[in-house]
């Protein structure tokens, strides 16, 4: 399942998530911010082609259960979980560099 281009209607639990096996990238945001807009189109060149990488897409916000415990207070916010724990996190990417870097790290591409 790699790059999905919509938030999912209803997000995963937080027991769901920390049981997901393999790598996972998990971002939080919403469809009307601008710098989740913004990395868009970096998110879906490094995922969009990684087949071994699932990508979980979440619409965050006040009182959504999942973003709080993962301690989410920007958008977006890209969690990468290796067996359903988490390995890295970037907030506001910039760069496709940087997400590459830690989906390599994540998948052990780099090593």
């Amino acid at each position: 399942m790699p790059y999905s281009p919509q938030h999912l209607v209803q997000p995963p639990s937080r027991d769901e998530v920390d049981r997901m096996p393999g790598a996972t990238v998990v971002e939080f945001g919403t469809p009307w911010c601008g710098h989740c807009q913004r990395a868009q189109p970096l998110i879906e060149q490094v995922l969009g082609g990684q087949q071994g990488v699932a990508h979980i897409k979440v619409e965050d916000g006040p009182g959504q259960r999942l973003g709080r415990s993962f301690g989410v207070k920007l958008w977006p916010t890209l969690v990468f979980l290796k067996d359903g724990k988490e390995a890295a996190r970037l907030v506001r990417p910039q760069a496709v560099g940087e997400i590459s870097d830690e989906v390599a790290a994540l998948t052990g591409a780099g090593a």
